[in-house]
């Protein structure tokens, strides 16, 4: 979660129980907390990364695209905000695969080096029927970690991914 330390009582003890809510998997009590913050409150990145979250695990992809928009809005030097509202648009009704890229792909240039936004570009790709340009970002992805761990890691979940099902050959022989 981002820097929740940064706010003051009572909206450290509201973020505080509705990141414990999610834990247990009960994302309305979640919503409940949040709604008492104070409006500064409600825009602090901690604050729209857990109405993100339990919005999601709800499923109501609109009011987590919404909750990622304001974090991309509100603190632009985080990339999980875009890669939040990526996910969103993917699932949303009326959303796409499609949509998901475009919303994701301005990301690349702002995050050179998070691997997971090549990466979920590599799944997109890859679901667009895009095999060669879905091969070069999963292969941008793997290089971005300088070390065999983390590569080890990301081809891994890449072998599991079915969004890239279809590359699994090929990422198979990436070393």
């Amino acid at each position: 979660m981002s820097n929740a330390n940064s706010l003051d009582a009572p909206d450290i003890h509201f973020v505080q129980a509705a990141e414990g809510w999610l834990e247990l998997g009960l994302p309305e009590e979640a919503l409940a907390e949040l709604k008492q913050l104070s409006k500064d409150s409600q825009t602090h990145p901690a604050s729209l990364n857990l109405l993100w979250s339990a919005h999601a695990e709800l499923e109501e992809w609109e009011q987590a695209r919404d909750a990622a928009d304001r974090l991309v809005e509100c603190a632009p030097s985080d990339a999980g905000g875009w890669i939040h509202r990526a996910y969103a648009i993917r699932r949303m009704k009326g959303g796409s695969i499609e949509e998901a890229w475009l919303a994701l792909y301005p990301a690349m240039q702002l995050f050179p080096n998070e691997s997971i936004i090549p990466y979920n570009l590599a799944c997109y790709a890859c679901q667009l029927g895009k095999l060669g340009e879905a091969k070069s970002w999963y292969e941008k992805a793997y290089r971005i970690p300088n070390d065999h761990l983390a590569q080890k890691t990301l081809k891994k979940m890449a072998l599991e991914d079915t969004d890239l099902e279809a590359l699994w050959g090929e990422i198979e022989k990436i070393e």
